[in-house]
């Protein structure tokens, strides 16, 4: 009887892949084949992108996991082609044709159009979703053929820019808050002109801080070198840039990562202006010329109070004193 080969050891990755992703690809899918190129022990994503859809998805791999939350409810931008004129069952290229209409919009149609889209919105989540009712996505009632009664939600659109219009696809730019579907946001615009429509094509060019300048694709994770695909990885702290930093010495940081709360205020520790989430740094042991730390490391997040105290949030597990 033939041995079976050896059990793969996979490695314990900790960072953040920023992934643009292919067309035809699900989030699921992208994560599973990068945390199989990459050997990595535990991974997740951090929001769907459509398979029809490309550009940034985050993919965190061990300790960056304990901060994917953070990319879930952050402000996203997008740039779409709407094909006006033709409606589908999906909202975008997926789904089959319901109606085909003629268009004959002009320039100042748009603008008009547009500008009842701007700031705080209402949107119907579409059936073709992940969104739960009994434990099961809308996307299975609606392959079935059955069509739920969805409560309207509140999201922003922060921007909504008219990039070109060639009849009939209207291409925009788009910045968003958390749970905005862009494909709702086509559909309700084709509404608007009259016509219908459908997402010919949607890139999300950014999450929160993270733009597609950072990214790489499969094919360039494939084509490098199996040992040297892990410095591809952006650092845990990626995630996190947008929040003010604490740098604590070696005493505070032992404490710190005990769960303690520590009082700063008599500290000689330099504090943010104000109240609220922070990463939290152990200073480095030696000092750089302009008397900053050489070298330093993530401990966590915490949320920072007043007269200056600091309670531990998500602290990394990795972290040991020095």
């Amino acid at each position: 009887m033939a041995s079976r080969p050896p059990k793969r050891i996979r490695i314990p990755l900790n960072g953040v892949l920023l992934l643009d992703k292919p067309v035809g690809f699900s989030s699921n899918d992208a994560l599973i084949k990068a945390k199989g190129l990459l050997n990595a022990q535990k991974a997740g994503h951090t929001g769907t992108l459509d398979p029809f859809a490309t550009g940034v998805l985050p993919l965190c791999f061990g300790e960056a996991t304990k901060f994917a939350q953070d990319l879930l409810d952050a402000d996203k931008t997008y740039e779409t082609l709407i094909h006006l004129g033709v409606s589908t069952t999906t909202g975008d290229t997926e789904g089959e044709v319901l109606e085909r209409k003629d268009v004959d919009i002009s320039r100042e149609q748009i603008d008009a159009a547009l500008a009842k889209f701007r700031g705080p919105i209402q949107q119907v989540p579409p059936m073709y979703s992940a969104l739960k009712r009994d434990g099961k996505p809308l996307y299975e009632y609606a392959r079935a053929g059955i069509t739920l009664e969805r409560e309207a939600r509140d999201v922003t659109i922060h921007t909504l820019e008219f990039l070109d219009y060639q009849a009939p696809f209207l291409r925009l730019r788009v910045a968003c808050s958390k749970g905005t579907y862009i494909r709702v946001l086509g559909e309700d615009i084709g509404a608007a002109l009259g016509c219908g429509a459908h997402l010919q094509e949607l890139r999300r060019i950014q999450v929160g801080h993270l733009t597609l300048a950072g990214c790489v694709t499969l094919e360039q994770l494939t084509a490098t070198e199996e040992g040297g695909r892990a410095a591809l990885l952006a650092p845990v702290d990626s995630l996190l840039s947008s929040f003010p930093e604490v740098l604590l010495s070696e005493p505070l940081a032992i404490r710190f990562l005990q769960g303690q709360r520590l009082t700063l205020a008599k500290e000689e520790v330099v504090l943010p202006e104000h109240s609220g989430r922070v990463r939290v740094y152990r200073l480095g042991p030696e000092q750089g010329a302009s008397g900053t730390p050489s070298g330093r490391q993530l401990l966590g997040t915490a949320q920072l109070h007043e007269y200056g105290v600091l309670a531990p949030e998500r602290l990394i597990a990795t972290a040991q004193p020095a």
